[in-house]
């Protein structure tokens, strides 16, 4: 508690009660009146200054929060937008990223998303991977497949504008297939607005973005086709490298395994099904929705391929539009521990 304290000379003087004899004999008084005085009138109290209203952005976030209460959600992100704190952080909540004159379209989405999205180069003792992330914070973290950095030696980022940075793996969930980097010296990067995965719902338009086969930054279409589907990966490191060789991501769904061997050592999640082109190197990027948010992460593609007489596979047939993605609010209920350097 904080005391008031006067100075010395601050206190009023307390003056005698006695009372003060001016002339005449001493210790006389005059007559008492013929009629009792008039009381004196009172002394009116002083007018306090009306209050002044609190202005700047304490008044504001107060008007913020009140409206936010009544209707609802966004209070938080509202203090965030307002205020700039945290301004390294992405947002947890659905807004518009797209401008009011693009929204809903392709070119908006992928103008406004694009800056966020990554390629990843992850080279091991076993070959090199290509993979895509999305950057949730703007000095560098960004969210991937685990599978596409499991095993590395080293990892090499290039963001859309064409710079190159090193990043070392902060954390591993091989169980939900996802890993979390962080560029090294990285500052002023814009970060993925993440969306709310709950509210998608089947034949909602998305967009992909990844770098499928290399190819920096480039964009697909589509329709999210169902929810919850089973799709079940392989665990094992070697698999991220294998990826390379075998025209994807090995996976399994229905009891039936597509895009090779997922081993023996696996794991299963509920996944968003899409019908947006993924092709291998897609692994990580982004499905976004029409107003810019992430909604989910891409993870698995179906690419049927053929086969030599050897059994070996020969080439691939690219995407057929049966893609899968794990929903973001997976990743966003995993991020705490993916920052405290879990490597399960």
């Amino acid at each position: 508690m904080t005391d008031t304290f006067r100075h010395s000379g601050e206190y009023p003087q307390q003056q005698s009660s006695a009372p003060v004899h001016h002339g005449g004999t001493q210790g006389a008084y005059p007559p008492p009146p013929a009629f009792a005085p008039e009381a004196p009138p009172e002394t009116p109290e002083p007018v306090k200054p009306p209050r002044r209203r609190a202005r700047g952005p304490l008044a504001l976030l107060a008007a913020v929060a009140i409206a936010a209460a009544a209707v609802g959600g966004g209070t938080a992100y509202a203090f965030q937008e307002l205020t700039g704190k945290d301004g390294t952080s992405s947002s947890a909540t659905n807004t518009n990223v797209v401008p009011t004159s693009q929204k809903g379209t392709v070119s908006g989405v992928a103008e406004a998303v694009s800056p966020s999205i990554v390629e990843i180069s992850a080279k091991s003792n076993s070959g090199e991977a290509t993979g895509s992330g999305v950057i949730i914070t703007g000095d560098g973290e960004i969210i991937t497949n685990n599978h596409v950095i499991s095993g590395a030696t080293s990892v090499k980022v290039t963001t859309n504008d064409g710079k190159s940075y090193d990043a070392e793996v902060v954390g591993t969930d091989s169980k939900k297939d996802l890993a979390l980097i962080k560029l090294q010296d990285a500052t002023g990067l814009k970060a993925a607005s993440l969306g709310n995965s709950d509210n998608v719902k089947i034949g909602d338009d998305v967009v992909a973005i990844g770098s499928p086969e290399g190819l920096t930054g480039t964009v697909t279409s589509g329709i999210i086709s169902a929810l919850d589907r089973d799709v079940t990966v392989s665990t094992d490191e070697d698999q991220g490298q294998r990826q390379q060789q075998g025209g994807g991501w090995p996976f399994e769904y229905g009891g039936e395994q597509f895009n090779g061997d997922t081993g023996s050592s696996k794991t299963t999640y509920k996944a968003l099904q899409t019908d947006a082109s993924l092709n291998p190197g897609n692994s990580g990027g982004a499905l976004i929705d029409m107003n810019g948010n992430i909604v989910g992460i891409n993870s698995a593609m179906y690419s049927p391929s053929s086969s030599s007489q050897s059994g070996a596979q020969a080439s691939s047939s690219g995407s057929v539009g049966l893609g899968f993605a794990i929903p973001i609010n997976t990743v966003k209920a995993d991020l705490d521990t993916l920052r405290a350097g879990a490597t399960d």
